[in-house]
């Protein structure tokens, strides 16, 4: 029962996990726009959910999910590590700059702006989702 409660709240989970791991990239790159030598980085949320969603399947699976441990002797229990969360290990991307900077900073404050503030909208977007579906479960669960 726990194990189907999981998966059905596991795309929420890595999304909402995805969506503030770009949000400290996109503060990064804000944070360092006069920095020089600067790369502005960002996050293909797209993919990265895609993996972590799919990782997390298999995990659920026993499909090798996670991390495999070795055993130093026959009588340790066989186990697994957790599988890769959403916000870890997400693939940095460098963003290309439409028009370069003479420091070789590549951070444009527009279009960070507006990434930050469209990732802050889906962030609230995908919490208020995730907080129906939640309060969905609870009423279901509910005695009439």
């Amino acid at each position: 029962m726990i194990d189907q409660l999981e998966a059905s709240l596991n795309y929420h989970q890595q999304a909402l996990g995805l969506r503030q791991a770009r949000h400290e990239v996109l503060a990064a790159n804000i944070a360092n726009a006069d920095t020089p030598n600067y790369k502005a980085r960002d996050i293909d949320f797209a993919s990265e959910l895609k993996k972590a969603v799919d990782g997390g399947q298999r995990a659920h699976g026993n499909d090798g999910g996670g991390l495999a441990l070795s055993r130093t002797s026959d009588r340790h229990l066989a186990g697994e590590g957790p599988a890769r969360t959403a916000g870890n290990n997400a693939d940095l991307l460098y963003r290309t700059p439409s028009q370069p900077s003479l420091d070789g900073n590549t951070v444009e404050m527009d279009r960070e702006r507006s990434q930050f503030a469209d990732n802050a909208v889906r962030y609230q977007a995908a919490l208020t989702i995730m907080n129906s579906r939640i309060q969905g479960l609870k009423t279901a669960m509910q005695p009439e």
